[in-house]
């Protein structure tokens, strides 16, 4: 639907389209990563490492949400970050997107779970999400989430952004699979989500658009601790024994 026009309104237009990223964002990027390879012994890239990372390259400030939704924010724009660790990122068509605990005990004060009526619970565990998604847009004009699909040596990356959006209940359907896990499934049964009663972690499964951006890095070789130390002048003197 095309956005109404409004009078003597101020139409505020997001920092860059979806999934362009500004200029020198894929350069930027691999100099991060090639950082992180050089100084860090085992190639490990978390999920915090990759909100402070985004913000840096697109010029955003970085806060530790509650939510997880709106980790980065750029004034009427905000983004909640997402690593998934695949073999080969270039390749991959859908990733599973951890989005947080929906807990209908705590939510919606139910007792017994596993026997519920699945479509009944399904939509249940869909509100917490839906909720969560109205509460951060009644301060953002804009809600992206922006996701870092990686190799287990982190010397293959994707990355992408999605709208983070609510999901309308009345098109999913619910059923539970063979491990106790509810499953949701689109109108063209396509699974789209899975929430697992024990802990209450729902996912979200999320296709891969072609127009991503994919890099290929180079292992770096590794830092030398006593030589770094030595190359930003460290003295004992530093130091304080308490």
């Amino acid at each position: 639907m095309l956005e109404p026009k409004l009078r003597n309104v101020q139409k505020y237009e997001p920092p860059y389209p979806l999934n362009k990223f500004p200029a020198h964002f894929a350069v930027r990027l691999g100099r991060e990563l090639v950082f992180l390879l050089a100084t860090r012994q085992s190639p490990r890239l978390e999920g915090q490492d990759w909100e402070e990372i985004f913000s840096r390259l697109i010029g955003a400030d970085w806060e530790n949400s509650n939510v997880g939704l709106d980790d980065v924010r750029l004034e009427q724009c905000a983004w909640g970050c997402k690593t998934v660790k695949v073999k080969i990122p270039s390749a991959a068509k859908t990733v599973r997107l951890i989005s947080g605990r929906n807990s209908p005990i705590f939510s919606f004060g139910d007792g017994d779970i596993l026997n519920q009526e699945p479509s009944l619970l399904g939509e249940k565990v869909l509100a917490i999400w839906n909720e969560r998604v109205s509460a951060i847009k009644k301060n953002f004009k804009y809600l992206r989430t922006v996701v870092l699909v990686k190799s287990e040596d982190l010397l293959e990356v994707a990355v992408f952004e999605l709208e983070t959006i609510r999901f309308e209940p009345e098109r999913i359907s619910w059923e539970w699979n063979k491990s106790k896990n509810l499953e949701g499934f689109d109108e063209n049964r396509r699974h789209r989500f899975t929430w697992q009663p024990h802990g209450s972690q729902f996912t979200i499964i999320e296709k891969v658009p072609e127009d991503r951006l994919a890099l290929k890095i180079e292992k770096p070789p590794l830092l030398d601790r006593d030589r770094l130390l030595d190359a930003i002048g460290f003295d004992n003197s530093w130091l304080k024994v308490l």
